[in-house]
């Protein structure tokens, strides 16, 4: 026995296997039911029992020396296969990956802001955090004036003269805006805005608007209305037609709400204009003086006219949208309808 351990020692040190199959036939030939060492295990049960504990600790030594050399031999004959492979075909066609979509309001505000850039407004952002004299006095709403509470407003501090809060219009910008460009000024100002309201299938608490402010010498109101329908018929189709109903905005005077006919049923009255044929864009009208002076502007030499409009509102009227909470829940099946919505 003694000769045989030493004689696949010897052989050990010899073998080779250019192949896994080779190595495995290795294997066989030594491990296998009917291997080498095997054969000399079985042996080791006739032989003296003084001799055992000699003759058995090296054939553990055997099995375990030739296990490892045979794992060996594997482990460099699959290197050398998988080197000799043919490498990967890069001109095969790949997998098809599935393509995300923009976001519907996206895609809106930024059609909103290319129609007014070809009429020559450049864009204006600001912090969404901002204080209250960039959104409220500045913009003509005094302290305790009742025109605050049309805007339910989420404070971020408070106790003390300015507080900060997180801006409930895009109108602040403007003011950023007065405060120093240069005159004339023609821009559009798109961003989110925050109101503590309740959350509806009209209402969110989070939405966008994109705002606008023109200030120049001897500009009218019949500038603004011009602008308004030129931008509708951009966004809506060239037989789009508007209408102005007065209303009341404190940081203009004049102030008006902008319809536009429903290019859903053609004025003929549908429930998404609920029967009247026009459908609410926008709230605009001319700079109040007063928000000229506090931003250091003349009133006497300048004049002005802003507007603002909600994007959401814009991205369901296109789109015939009845709830506005799909905007915000993520879901993909919503989104997904707009994976080829390139325009509006």
């Amino acid at each position: 026995m003694k000769e045989a351990i030493e004689q696949i020692f010897q052989e050990l040190q010899q073998l080779k296997a250019t192949t896994q199959s080779e190595a495995e036939q290795a294997r066989i030939r030594f491990l296998g039911k009917k291997g080498e060492i095997t054969a000399l295990m079985e042996q080791f049960r006739t032989i003296a029992p003084e001799l055992k504990r000699e003759y058995g600790q090296k054939l553990n030594e055997l099995k375990k020396a030739t296990t490892e050399r045979i794992e060996a031999l594997k482990s460099a004959a699959a290197s050398a296969e998988e080197a000799t492979q043919p490498k990967q075909d890069l001109t095969m066609p790949g997998d098809a990956l599935p393509l995300g979509s923009r976001h519907p309001v996206s895609i809106v505000r930024e059609q909103i802001v290319d129609i007014f850039r070809k009429f020559g407004y450049d864009v204006a952002e600001g912090p969404e955090i901002e204080d209250d004299y960039h959104v409220f006095e500045a913009l003509n709403f005094p302290p305790n004036h009742p025109a605050r509470e049309m805007q339910d407003t989420f404070f971020v501090s408070t106790g003390h003269l300015n507080p900060l809060l997180l801006r409930t219009h895009t109108s602040s910008v403007q003011v950023r805006t007065m405060e120093t460009q240069p005159l004339p000024i023609r821009v559009v100002c798109p961003g989110r805005v925050f109101r503590n309201e309740a959350i509806s299938a009209r209402a969110h608490c989070i939405f966008h608007q994109v705002e606008g402010l023109y200030i120049d010498k001897n500009v009218t109101f019949a500038d603004l209305k011009q602008a308004i329908l030129l931008f509708a018929r951009e966004m809506f189709g060239p037989e789009t037609e508007i209408r102005m109903r007065p209303s009341y905005f404190p940081f203009t005077e004049p102030s008006a709400e902008v319809d536009v006919s429903c290019n859903i049923c053609h004025g003929k009255g549908c429930n998404i204009c609920k029967g009247t044929g026009w459908l609410e864009i926008m709230g605009c009208g001319m700079v109040d003086p007063n928000v000229l002076k506090a931003s250091g502007i003349d009133p006497e030499v300048y004049s002005g006219f802003a507007f603002g409009m909600g994007v959401e509102r814009i991205a369901m009227l296109k789109w015939q949208v009845n709830d506005l909470r799909h905007y915000f829940e993520n879901d993909m099946r919503f989104l997904g309808e707009f994976a080829t919505a390139t325009e509006v």
